[in-house]
């Protein structure tokens, strides 16, 4: 498996590869980028601290 943090460019290879995308080499590395983006963004939320009692809302009511 594959620490996507370690090595986003394999990331990126391996995937198109696996789901038979082709990928130009012209737009590999605007692809990598975004990659690094999104992984960034998913460390903010994942090291985000949460209470151990806290309880999953059963329905996602927005307040207006």
């Amino acid at each position: 498996m594959i620490n996507i943090e370690e090595n986003i460019e394999e990331y990126v290879d391996r995937t198109a590869e696996l789901i038979n995308l082709p990928l130009d080499p012209e737009h590999r590395p605007g692809v990598v980028e975004n990659f690094e983006r999104i992984a960034a963004i998913a460390r903010l939320v994942n090291e985000f601290p949460l209470p151990q009692d806290i309880e999953a809302a059963p329905v996602f009511e927005p307040k207006c």
